[in-house]
């Protein structure tokens, strides 16, 4: 008896002629519009909200700081929700502040075991703000003065005061404290060197530490019930560095974009590299529109997020051409307009799929994710669209009009030939 197999189910039906090429310039009006409707919307950030873009830590500057939770019932590390911690933090009055999990090694049961910690950024770049810096700054040598303070000097969080004698870090914490400030005990060491006249000028250049932002947090999370909350820590990313990061994230894409043309124009020929290019970068663009627009923190997370799609988008592409460059010699008889039409309807299917498999996977991720997962997932979500549809509607579309731009007159020439 013989078996009946069931067909495969497929989302685009073998045969189908769907007039891609036919409507090339409805495809190119929309991703124009697309296009400039993203960089518009940078323009109006920047009127309206004071920057382009809703950049993280990476990029304008702040403070990144790691944290472990220990159960003060059993001092053991536990694990905090991120939402408790941003809770926390939001009720101590901090603005701006991403919350993300983050692995890191701790002891559990005497066992060294991975535990979830916290990463959070805040875009404060210490504790004291510079207008109250240059308040306190006034205020101390009238309060010293009998020490005989003069010289007053902030570096960060580090007061610096030069006196005629010595002010007991006891005597300066007072002072401090009463502007809601704390400041860090001086070690041996410290009491001894402060402690010495400079000499020639017989003062005494002191240093005072403030307790920074990595203090004011940890008092926050301190007030999550049954948790003591420690700092593992603490770095600093300046505005110039921040800067730095930026460049060199955007000088990034124009590389990867140089680097994807050059290997388009060996695979094949100089003519399909243009459109790859141009679709990788309407793609780029419409990422960072949606994030603009969204108002979305943008990161070197998203910067990833975006070369990947470079990567995947540029994936589909190469499919495409390939197969076009197969049924110029299969096809013969037909013009390059119609062999690009088939060429991509018979290979829609396979795009739409594996388009739709990553998809559906991100879209988990930016559901169930936080932090820099979710930031990584919805660029991914945006990107898988935009790529999917550049691949079909930009790519090849612009890769035939150069050909019947420059190659249109050489019949039989319009196509490097499949290599056996």
């Amino acid at each position: 008896m013989a078996t009946t197999h069931k067909p495969f189910r497929e989302i685009v039906k073998a045969g189908s002629n769907f007039q891609f090429i036919g409507k090339t310039r409805l495809w190119v009006a929309i991703s124009i519009v697309a296009v400039l409707a993203s960089i518009a919307v940078l323009f109006v950030n920047k009127a309206t909200r004071g920057d382009y873009m809703n950049w993280s830590t990476d990029f304008k500057g702040g403070t990144e700081l790691i944290f472990k939770f220990v159960d003060k019932g059993t001092g053991h590390i536990a694990d905090v929700d991120a939402g408790k911690v941003r809770a926390a933090l939001g009720d101590a009055g901090f603005d701006g502040v991403s919350v993300s999990a983050f692995a890191l090694q701790g002891t559990v049961d005497g066992q060294v075991k991975t535990v979830h910690g916290t990463l959070i950024r805040t875009p404060a770049f210490g504790a004291v703000p510079e207008k109250e810096q240059k308040a306190i700054a006034k205020a101390i040598p009238e309060t010293f003065k009998a020490q005989g303070a003069a010289g007053v000097t902030w570096s960060g969080d580090r007061l610096f005061v030069r006196a005629n004698q010595v002010i007991d870090p006891a005597e300066m914490g007072k002072f401090l404290a009463e502007r809601g400030l704390e400041i860090k005990p001086w070690s041996a060491d410290q009491r001894t060197q402060f402690s010495a006249p400079e000499a020639g000028t017989n003062t005494y250049n002191m240093a005072y530490s403030i307790r920074g932002i990595d203090r004011q947090v940890e008092t926050a999370l301190d007030k999550i019930q049954g948790i003591d909350a420690q700092v593992v820590q603490a770095y600093g990313v300046g505005p110039k560095a921040g800067e730095r990061l930026r460049n060199d994230g955007i000088t990034s894409l124009f590389y990867a974009m140089l680097f994807i043309m050059l290997y388009l124009i060996y695979r094949f020929d100089i003519r399909y590299a243009p459109g790859a290019v141009i679709a990788l970068l309407h793609d780029s663009i419409l990422v960072i529109g949606v994030f603009a627009a969204t108002w979305t923190e943008f990161s070197l997370t998203t910067v990833a997020a975006i070369l990947t799609v470079i990567g995947y988008s540029v994936n589909d592409t190469v499919i495409i051409f390939d197969r076009i460059r197969e049924n110029v010699v299969r096809l013969k008889d037909k013009k390059l307009a119609r062999i690009t039409n088939i060429s991509i309807n018979e290979t829609l299917g396979r795009t739409v799929m594996t388009s739709l498999a990553t998809f559906v996977t991100t879209l988990a991720m930016n559901i169930f994710g936080s932090g820099l997962v979710k930031n990584f997932a919805f660029a991914m979500n945006v990107g898988i669209i935009v790529g999917t549809y550049s691949s079909i509607f930009i790519a090849s579309p612009i890769m035939l009009s150069i050909h019947r731009r420059f190659y249109g007159n050489r019949p039989k020439r319009g196509v490097k030939a499949a290599t056996p």
